[in-house]
């Protein structure tokens, strides 16, 4: 899985991937240049996620921190099928909530530098803790997979994950994998590359049906954002972070720094709710 020099390509099912948002991953402190695809890396403390990096990148990985941040980032490299993917580990979370340095180091890269894949990398014991994360990654993007980890584990511990029956509740791929051994890893390839590509799309799970009262106040919000800002991923999870008050967000809306990490667009929107 060598990297080496390729052309950007542009593939027609993916107008919206890290190749056509280089500004806003320059903002983010990354640069393109030949590579295809940019790939997220998530997942909750002690999942295995530095071995599923490692396992993908090899030796070709670099650390540093985040621009003006003093936390340590991970990123690395490696061709498959033809194409180079640059993969970037994130400070492991438990939440997208933005309560912490690292969550919203994690959150606005998933949001605002728009990744062609976020694999979100869960540990097969203890599913459903960390599953509130995967459904969180869920809300912001529609390109996910999830990397079914510690399967070993799972098995020395008499537990059995049903990893079909998993993808088809959530919508995404699910890739049962055992990385300390390198299970999986094919598989998991695969499912990236399909995903970034567009030969697999996404039908991501979704919360639905909120009380009334909620959704009367979503709707305008939805509305604004989708006109100032037609190809922002998920203008719904925006607006429900605005009426959540989520501080991070709301402060991206009066400084215009939202509309300056998207397409340069000012935004301006009535934030007066009752």
């Amino acid at each position: 899985m060598a990297v080496g020099t390729a052309v950007p390509k542009f593939h027609p099912a993916c107008e919206n991937c890290a190749i056509h948002n280089a500004a806003n991953l320059k903002k983010l402190g990354f640069n393109m240049t030949n590579w295809d695809y940019m790939v997220a890396l998530v997942g909750n403390p002690n999942t295995g996620k530095s071995t599923v990096f490692n396992a993908l990148t090899g030796l070709r990985q670099h650390t540093g921190n985040w621009p003006g941040k003093t936390v340590t980032r991970a990123e690395g490299g490696y061709n498959y099928s033809d194409s180079n993917y640059k993969l970037v580990d994130l400070p492991g979370t438990y939440s997208l909530m933005a309560t912490s340095l690292d969550e919203e180091i994690a959150r606005d890269f998933v949001l605002f530098g728009q990744p062609d894949v976020t694999v979100v990398v869960v540990d097969a014991t203890r599913l459903e803790r960390n599953l509130n994360l995967v459904l969180q990654v869920l809300e912001i993007t529609d390109r996910v997979v999830v990397c079914l980890n510690l399967m070993d584990e799972a098995k020395r511990k008499g537990l059995k994950v049903d990893e079909r029956c998993l993808a088809r509740d959530l919508g995404v791929p699910v890739v049962a994998t055992s990385m300390r051994q390198k299970e999986g890893l094919p598989e998991l390839l695969k499912a990236v590359d399909e995903v970034a590509s567009g030969k697999v799309v996404c039908r991501p799970h979704r919360v639905k049906d909120l009380s009334k009262k909620i959704e009367t106040l979503i709707a305008p919000l939805v509305k604004q954002i989708q006109s100032l800002f037609p190809t922002l991923p998920n203008t719904r999870w925006v607006a429900l972070r605005l009426l959540d008050g989520d501080q991070r967000i709301i402060e991206a809306v009066k400084n215009g720094e939202l509309g300056k990490l998207h397409q340069n667009t000012p935004l301006t929107l009535q934030l007066e709710v009752a």
